[in-house]
This record gives structure tokens, sequence and C-alpha cells, in this order.
């Protein structure tokens, strides 16, 4: 049985990723140079708490759960190619997170 704050981060959960799937304008790689995370990252996040509760998800699975499509679908349709500067911000998040995680 769920307790009232399991429901209400689950919903906060459905919420973001909701949001996410308006917001397609919004690059992938501009969401992990700034905030360190991207919707890949999320549906990795669920894989992995999908196995902690010994359930099986594909990574197709997983990605089509956050994207609201299979994920080629979502790339043909909204990703545009990365700019010299979007990978450079990318590349800076990725070491703080490492740092962050003490990696």
């Amino acid at each position: 049985m769920s307790t009232p704050e399991e429901k209400i981060e689950a919903a906060v959960f459905r919420r973001l990723v909701e949001h996410l799937r308006q917001r397609s304008d919004v690059q992938n790689i501009d969401l992990m140079g700034y905030g360190g995370f991207c919707r890949n990252c999320l549906s990795e996040w669920y894989m992995e708490a999908a196995e902690a509760e010994g359930v099986s998800v594909s990574k197709s699975q997983a990605r089509e759960t956050i994207y609201g499509m299979p994920y080629e679908d979502y790339k043909e349709q909204h990703q545009l190619p990365a700019t010299d500067e979007q990978m450079r911000r990318m590349e800076i998040s990725v070491a703080k997170n490492k740092i962050a995680r003490a990696e």
C-alpha cells in the first residue's frame, strides 16, 4: 500500500513527465547542460526503479514511458542537431554530476 508521500511523489513525477512532453521545444542537451539531467536520464532512472521492484522494463519501453512515443519518433519530430556551445555546456554539466556523486 502506498503512503501519502509516495502518492504525492508519483503525482509529481507524472506531472514532470507530462510537462516535458508538452515542452518538446526544450532540447535534451539543454536540459542536460543546465540541469544535469534529461529525458534519457529519467528513462534510465525509471528502468532502475523498475528493476529495484523486480519489474523488467526495456530501454525502449522506459523511453516510450517518458517521451510518450517511441524514442526514434521523438528524435525525428523534435530533436535538433547540437551546437558546439550546447555540447560544451553538457560536458561541464556531466563533470559536475560526477563530482556531486563523488565518482
